[in-house]
């Protein structure tokens, strides 16, 4: 009930450490392990995502129920703290003894992503889509990295159909699901693709939420949607309710703050056209953008962009450089389709 309150306060990461102690003293409390995994990941605390779940491990095994979920959040996090191999060996394991352990199948797919094995990630997903996807509130994100690896194929096709399917068919205005829909639209925007009217749909379930100013990470892909459909005052809206929230108090102010505002602007000055302010607001948050949450994978739209208005500003060499700097960590080829 402390965590609780603390969360209706806006004080996500005091909620995290009561949590955090909680699990301490009841190590098989799986409600406060996975309450505290995920404020782990909306305040992007990476570390913690790992080793909130690595205390307690040694008090699961197969003989307690939920042990597959408690391999899935570890899996993840190590992936999120760059362990690649233990956290695909884990996820994969979580799935094999739980196959409708979505965020097991969710953990394995951020390494495939994050090791550009695309591929290998459509055919890991797709194997058995049946048993993560049916009665999951977590399909729809699943099924938007299954699109990010078709995009890094260059199979628009492919990703145009699960956007209008599972991802975005529905036309949800459930917030995780909005976030997928505008990172996709986003993405294919940066590529010069002509995604039709999928934007207009997509900002007007975004415009209730233009003044909330509750959550950075919202905000930044809320502006995606508006930018892409044009919608100028719901834009300027964005900036205003984020005017609101940094003068506040609660984390959010500082997640708004360091990250999201400036991501915001930057959003919005690509869409007017102004790469070059586009460039200068989004480079020095590369290194801090974690501290607004999501994951490596989410936050990488950060660098495409980044990439593409250094091309369209004609900062060539800089452009050139991320890219060299981006085929290094993922390992995958530096291409002239920054957006890849």
């Amino acid at each position: 009930m402390q965590a609780v309150h603390c969360l209706t306060e806006g004080r996500w990461r005091a909620a995290g450490l009561i949590l955090e102690d909680l699990s301490v003293d009841y190590a098989r409390d799986g409600l406060a392990l996975q309450v505290g995994h995920l404020i782990d990941f909306f305040t992007g605390d990476s570390r913690m995502l790992r080793d909130r779940i690595a205390r307690v491990i040694p008090s699961w095994d197969k003989s307690v129920p939920g042990y597959p979920a408690v391999l899935g959040m570890y899996a993840f996090g190590l992936e999120e703290t760059g362990d690649y191999s233990q956290a695909e060996s884990l996820g994969r394991l979580s799935v094999e003894l739980e196959p409708r352990d979505g965020w097991g199948h969710h953990s394995v797919a951020h390494v495939l992503e994050m090791q550009n094995r695309r591929n290998e990630g459509i055919t890991w997903m797709r194997h058995n889509a049946e048993s993560w996807s049916r009665e999951s509130f977590f399909a729809a994100h699943n099924w938007w990295h299954v699109a990010l690896f078709h995009l890094g194929l260059d199979e628009i096709g492919e990703a145009l159909a699960l956007f209008d399917g599972p991802i975005y068919g529905k036309k949800s205005s459930i917030a995780l699901e909005m976030i997928d829909a505008s990172a996709m639209l986003w993405r294919l925007h940066l590529r010069g693709i002509d995604v039709g009217n999928r934007f207009e749909a997509l900002a007007d379930n975004w415009t209730p939420f233009a003044k909330a100013g509750n959550y950075a990470f919202n905000d930044v892909h809320a502006m995606m949607a508006f930018v892409g459909a044009n919608r100028v005052k719901a834009a300027n809206d964005i900036l205003e309710a984020q005017q609101s929230a940094m003068a506040g108090v609660g984390d959010n102010a500082t997640f708004t703050r360091e990250v999201g505002h400036p991501a915001s602007r930057a959003i919005k000055a690509f869409g007017e056209g102004d790469y070059t302010e586009a460039v200068r607001l989004l480079r020095p948050i590369r290194s801090c953008a974690h501290r607004f949450g999501g994951s490596h994978a989410q936050r990488d739209v950060i660098d495409l962009t980044i990439i593409e208005a250094a091309l369209r500003s004609g900062q060539d060499r800089l452009a050139q450089a991320l890219r060299a700097e981006r085929a290094r960590v993922k390992g995958e080829p530096s291409r002239k389709d920054a957006a890849a």
